[in-house]
């Protein structure tokens, strides 16, 4: 069925929401592993360092999934990558549930951020090629929604099974294993369900009109684009691809001199700025800080469900408006927002003020900045500022300076969170750096084609 405005909705929806499943697993592998932390430690008896090692150890996988995904996604095609980290999901998802010991769980944990880093990198992208261009803020923006339901979906989990391990009356010893003695295993093998559906959902979407074009197949590339659109619309649309890719092959030193380094400076500070706000720090750490503001673990896993909630709703926000106030405004507002309630939560834990209600409001706050601005726009941005013959690899550098800044902060965090004010106000910093950045270097792309943003930065 198409509209006036000749989208096909329930096609685009079918894409999107198969390219969002990736970012639903980013968001539940992200957060699972914050129920975990505690119970491994525990049973494998972890130092802080080695407790780094666990929780980062998946975004060492998450670096090494970039580093191969821009090469995969432009040789074999985005729909193929995508399946390929569905499948390394999955394999996580079994893998940490029944690993034996520490080495085998931070080995499956390497896959799993593996295939995090894969999605990462070819899912918005996906949507982003697809996309038709006056809704294509908002549906890159559900890819973050998704990770934001994967957040709060792995929070409920762990919660919902840590309160009900004592219930368990089962005589299966699978059961027992899984949801009343170890239940970090529990918690890990949830995974696999929205890793089997993405296998599934897969095999129905097509394949990237843009990678098509790019691989000289532009009647295949046409066909697509005119079961979202419209002939008439497909036809304009290949015309200006064509155009687009008739520029000579690109080698990667390449893309950080003359007009392409403004695109690619904003990309990697951009998302690398994203992380050194600490939103993952709260996203793994969340109950440890909370139980030094006074928490106890079932309360803190219970204020993570909130934290959820809030990241969740938040993105909202930036799905109604980032089409019609643009991303340059949310990005501004947003960044802001962070950086304030980033300094007053670290101000109350330098003056030993560690009401844990006040802490929590702080938290709150940031998380709801960050879901509206950060967290969605970051993603809309790099899926739309580089052309289309190196937007793979350009994608990939970017999302890779995400998860290397994330890996720093996932490593150390336990270590500076020994003196709990410091996290937070580094943190507020590198906001205030964001936040420069924004207004002084990056563009607004709200209604401009993929093509058109391409020739703004000739």
């Amino acid at each position: 069925m198409k509209t006036k405005s000749s989208i096909n909705f329930i096609y685009v929806s079918l894409i999107t929401l198969t390219a969002t499943l990736g970012g639903f697993l980013f968001g539940f592998d992200t957060a699972v592993i914050s129920g975990t932390i505690s119970f491994v430690k525990l049973q494998f008896g972890m130092s802080s360092l080695m407790e780094g090692w666990y929780v980062s150890s998946a975004l060492l996988g998450c670096i090494a999934g970039v580093a191969i995904s821009g090469k995969l996604s432009n040789k074999l095609g985005r729909k193929k990558v995508m399946l390929f980290a569905a499948f390394l999901f999955a394999i996580s998802a079994i893998g940490c549930a029944l690993a034996p010991d520490a080495t085998m769980l931070i080995l499956f944990r390497l896959i799993g951020g593996l295939g995090i880093g894969v999605a990462s990198v070819v899912c918005p992208m996906y949507i982003a090629e697809l996309a038709p261009s006056q809704i294509r803020g908002k549906l890159i923006t559900y890819y973050q929604l998704a990770i934001t339901i994967g957040i709060l979906v792995a929070y409920f989990s762990n919660s919902k099974i840590q309160l009900n391990a004592a219930e368990a009356t089962t005589t299966s010893d699978v059961y027992k294993l899984l949801f009343s003695g170890e239940i970090w295993r529990g918690m890990f093998v949830m995974g696999i369900i929205p890793a089997l559906l993405f296998i599934l959902l897969i095999l129905f979407i097509p394949e990237s009109p843009r990678w098509l074009a790019l691989k000289n197949k532009p009647e295949k590339a046409r066909k697509i684009l005119a079961s979202i659109t419209n002939l008439k619309q497909a036809d304009v649309e290949i015309a200006a691809i064509q155009q687009s890719l008739q520029s000579r092959q690109i080698k990667v030193k390449e893309l950080f001199r003359g007009k392409l380094a403004l695109p690619m400076m904003i990309g990697i500070l951009l998302t690398a700025l994203s992380q050194f706000s600490g939103i993952n720090a709260i996203i793994y750490y969340g109950p440890s800080i909370l139980e030094k503001a006074g928490f106890q673990l079932s309360d803190a896993l219970g204020g993570q469900v909130t934290i959820g909630l809030v990241n969740m709703a938040f993105t909202f926000v930036a799905i109604f408006i980032i089409d019609r106030g643009g991303r340059k405004p949310l990005l501004m507002w947003g960044i802001a927002g962070s950086a304030l309630s980033l300094l007053f939560a670290g101000i109350l834990f330098a003056f030993n003020i560690t009401n844990g209600w006040a802490i929590l409001l702080c938290i709150i706050l940031f998380i709801a900045c960050f879901a509206f601005s950060f967290g969605p726009v970051v993603w809309v941005v790099i899926s739309e500022i580089f052309p289309t013959n190196i937007r793979g690899e350009a994608v990939a550098i970017s999302t890779m300076s995400l998860w290397i800044a994330n890996w720093i902060v996932g490593q150390f965090f336990p270590l500076l969170n020994q003196w709990p004010a410091v996290p937070f106000f580094v943190f507020a910093l590198c906001c205030v750096a964001a936040l420069w950045l924004t207004w002084k270097k990056i563009p607004e792309t709200r209604g401009r084609s993929l093509e058109e943003i391409e020739g703004f930065w000739k």
